[in-house]
């Protein structure tokens, strides 16, 4: 057939029209990836040493305290709302009972004063959950077969959000995945007058093998002893990941997580639609690593897979993203 020949209206529609300039583009785009759509994942340490490069993750360096503060003066001036900070513990300071998480004047309070004494309108997210501090590198206390002991666990981590919360912390995030630790938090923290701090849940938190360059930069990998698979959820599984948020929220969080990310946006968007509450997804350290290490071969451009894996989260029904990439993305973004 010739052009001659095509009917005057074919085709009627042609969706190229909206896709053939940048300004046309940019008008009818369906989402909108923004600074304020991200929370920095800072790794901090409570050594001398400025800086130290995590090797599995390039670009990625444990902060000390004080480029804990500078970076949450550059946070602000990049636009970005809030920082998730994770601990490196010295192995000097870690036991079976993780107790150092409970040290008023320990690595994350100090941190959580310094950020907050530099930016105070940078939120600052503080994971609550053992495994950063205990020797056996698990969430919780175990018992002499290496179970994950539940309610005296989750006991340990309503002490540790109160010491996080007293610190200055706006959001405590328990990731440990104990049941009925949030609402044990919440009763926590409203009993000791923390009724303002918010509560963000590890709602949906997978036993995945993406967490590994993650836990080189804390030090638990080798220290880790069995897996997670009794406590954190089976991959297979999805329906399970709504009974457990559905539970989170009636326990009192203000907002919920899914973890990994990329791997489970399938269940960011039916937790996003099914409970209409602020749901945040966390670009782990593997999804991370992937993509920095395929970009340094030269096999991807990684600053454009970097903004399409996260514009991706947002297509997904999540209200933010936790990821280590929040700096440079916030750069580019402008």
């Amino acid at each position: 057939m010739t052009h001659s020949q095509f009917p005057q209206s074919f085709p009627a529609t042609r969706l190229r029209r909206l896709r053939q300039a940048p300004w046309v583009r940019a008008l009818t785009a369906e989402h909108l990836l923004t600074p304020a759509d991200l929370i920095w994942a800072m790794v901090v340490h409570d050594g001398d040493a400025p800086r130290i490069p995590v090797e599995a993750m390039p670009g990625v360096d444990r902060l000390n305290v004080d480029e804990a503060a500078k970076a949450a003066i550059r946070a602000e001036a990049l636009g970005i709302p809030a920082i998730a900070i994770f601990p490196h513990i010295n192995p000097a300071d870690k036991d079976d009972d993780g107790s150092e998480s409970l040290n008023p004047d320990g690595l994350i309070p100090n941190c959580i004063r310094a950020m907050k004494a530099a930016a105070p309108n940078v939120g600052i997210i503080c994971d609550v959950a053992l495994d950063p501090f205990t020797s056996h590198g698990h969430d919780g206390l175990i018992d002499q077969s290496g179970y994950v002991l539940n309610d005296e666990t989750t006991a340990v981590l309503v002490e540790q959000a109160l010491v996080q919360a007293e610190a200055g912390a706006d959001v405590v995030a328990p990731s440990d995945m104990m049941d009925g630790r949030i609402g044990a938090i919440r009763a926590g923290l409203e009993g000791d007058g923390h009724t303002n701090t918010l509560i963000l849940s590890y709602a949906a938190k997978y036993a995945s093998g993406f967490y590994g360059p993650y836990r080189e930069a804390i030090g638990s990998a080798t220290a880790l002893i069995g897996d997670k698979k009794t406590y954190q959820q089976d991959p297979a599984n999805s329906d399970e990941a709504l009974r457990e948020v559905a539970m989170d929220i009636a326990e009192g969080a203000d907002m919920v997580m899914v973890k990994p990310g990329l791997p489970y946006l399938d269940i960011v968007r039916r937790v996003s639609e099914t409970f209409a509450i602020p749901t945040f997804a966390f670009q782990v350290s593997g999804e991370y690593a992937m993509i920095q290490a395929a970009a340094q071969n030269g096999w991807i451009d990684g600053d454009r897979v970097m903004l399409e894996s996260l514009i991706s989260f947002k297509r997904a029904g999540a209200s933010g993203i936790i990821t280590y990439f929040a700096e440079k993305a916030a750069e580019q973004l402008g």
